[in-house]
């Protein structure tokens, strides 16, 4: 029922505690545990309140079929609605990470911002319009069917589906930011103003209005007698409210790191440990030692993984010193690592999708840095202190090339170097000399 774009700093994220039902136009489909408490929750409400309403006498088992197969027919009714999205979206090169289906409808989560207004319209448009389109077919073969004398059982399902459709869609249309309304009002400001984080802005004023108004209406149900709607009511109020914040924050960001690569922002010269290192010398030698919370495990210039605080201390102390760092490290993995020439953004999002706090930086097989979510912070918190515009990324001093260089130790107080230094940071001593 909405998209968004995975900056994901702070927000839900439906991909969690999903299962992969398989790809479609290339597009990994998820659905999402709450998922099956909604698809529940309907068949019920149709079985044993609706449908008995509108078609009396049917057998109980008739009426959960229909509460059933109607159900499903929703559900297939929001994934091709997100589907609309998608198809619009990998039409003008904007990739799909993937489509969830959870409990408020579904999620298309594109990777990255459209850059044009008018691509923002036509994407949160395409969306509502193949709900009514599916409104208008359902209505139609309910037409026919009341016309041949189809089955009850056939003919109050694809009523019912036709009319959640005409429902789907108008709500989606409501100018409230997330929701497909809300983007078409921001693409309609945006155009307007030639502001993206300005029409953001906006967008997210009134979605707050609007969702104010639903749940004091909400709460006006309950007062009411009115339990369950007006508190569906209020929980939509807020749902609204929320990704209305959260996608002010993620544009926020994606403005703010545009033109910034990853080898702008990381951490060079990055202390790495052999892999046949015990954890003892580990935590004497560099946890003690240094502000690093984790550190490449490297052999002949290979990034074997990567060895953290958190797996140290899930060592018994008395394993520790004949538990090597590689026993101990993570495997790296492809999610893990990134070239510095990428973007920033690229950077966050595989830390998202990871539910990394850091990944290696790798030039042509060798590690040239780390990044962090904090390098990544403070990047976005320094260029809006400084006033710099979108596309304004830093152009300081390359990366350091070539291998990463294992750490070393004074010459004088024997203290371990994180790298090639003149002085010791902790005697002074001149190591040239």
């Amino acid at each position: 029922m909405r998209f968004f774009y995975q900056a994901k700093l702070l927000s839900f994220d439906p991909s969690v505690l999903s299962i992969n039902l398989g790809k479609i136009m290339g597009i990994p489909i998820r659905i999402h545990y709450t998922l099956w408490i909604v698809f529940i929750l309907i068949a019920w409400s149709l079985a044993y309140d609706y449908m008995p309403h509108q078609y009396p006498g049917l057998s109980t088992v008739t009426y959960w079929a229909i509460g059933i197969a109607s159900a499903i027919i929703l559900f297939a009714s929001v994934l091709i609605h997100e589907l609309s999205h998608s198809y619009v979206a990998v039409k003008n090169g904007l990739p799909i990470a993937r489509i969830t289906l959870f409990f408020f409808g579904g999620v298309s989560e594109i990777t990255e911002e459209p850059r044009d207004p008018g691509l923002e319209v036509r994407m949160a448009a395409a969306g509502p319009l193949m709900s009514y389109l599916i409104a208008g077919v359902l209505a139609a073969s309910w037409y026919v069917g009341t016309l041949t004398r189809a089955p009850v059982p056939v003919i109050a399902t694809l009523g019912y589906a036709a009319l959640i459709n005409a429902v789907l869609g108008t709500f989606n249309l409501i100018p409230a930011f997330p929701l497909d309304g809300g983007r078409v009002f921001r693409g309609s400001v945006w155009k307007h103003s030639k502001n993206l984080i300005g029409a953001t802005r906006t967008a997210t004023r009134v979605s707050e209005a609007l969702s104010l108004l639903m749940m004091l209406g909400g709460f006006g149900l309950i007062i009411t007698g009115d339990f369950v709607n007006g508190l569906w009511v209020v929980v939509l109020g807020w749902f609204i409210r929320s990704g209305a914040e959260t996608s002010l924050r993620q544009t926020v960001v994606g403005e703010a790191l545009t033109g910034v690569k990853v080898a702008d922002i990381m951490t060079g010269n990055v202390p790495t440990v052999p892999p046949d290192l015990t954890v003892q010398h580990l935590i004497s030698d560099y946890f003690l030692v240094y502000h690093y919370d984790a550190y490449p495990v490297v052999k002949n210039e290979e990034v074997l993984g990567v060895v953290t605080l958190q797996g140290v201390r899930a060592v018994p102390k008395e394993n520790r010193d004949y538990t090597t760092a590689q026993q101990a490290m993570v495997p790296c993995t492809p999610d893990v690592m990134i070239e510095p020439s990428a973007g920033a953004m690229d950077a966050m999002r595989k830390m998202s999708s990871s539910n990394a706090g850091r990944i290696l930086v790798v030039d042509q097989g060798h590690l040239v840095g780390v990044v962090t979510r904090e390098d990544v912070v403070r990047s976005i918190q320094t260029r809006q202190e400084l006033g710099l515009t979108p596309g304004a990324g830093y152009h300081g001093p390359p990366y350091p090339q070539g291998s990463p260089i294992q750490a070393t130790h004074c010459i004088q107080c024997g203290a371990l170097l994180p790298g090639p230094t003149k002085f010791c940071p902790h005697c002074g001593a001149n190591q040239s000399a």
